[in-house]
């Protein structure tokens, strides 16, 4: 098994999926992930992309995102709204709620 893993959006299909629906705020939105996955569980990463929408999230593990595109607002419940653009990166805690 090769050591060097890479997330090609060329020759990986995507998955793709919407907000469960009692999440959805305002919007349609739509989504592609090209994932990254080890059989055991110990790595789960890829490229995430949405169309635009409004829906609540909640993660209850480390999610570590870097912008290549566009734009995003994400705001913690009982926070300030963040506005995070292409080249911005951050990292949701576990527990994290909010849009």
């Amino acid at each position: 098994m090769a050591a060097f893993l890479e997330v090609n959006t060329e020759t990986v299909v995507p998955e793709v999926g919407a907000p469960a629906p009692d999440r959805l705020i305002s919007g349609d939105p739509k989504f592609r992930t090209w994932n990254v996955e080890e059989r055991d569980g110990s790595l789960y990463a890829g490229i995430w992309e949405a169309t635009p929408g409004k829906w609540r999230i909640a993660y209850d593990e480390w999610e570590f995102c870097h912008i290549l595109s566009g734009v995003s607002v994400i705001t913690e419940n009982g926070g300030e709204a963040r506005t995070v653009r292409a080249g911005d990166s951050f990292v949701l805690r576990p527990g994290f709620q909010g849009t």
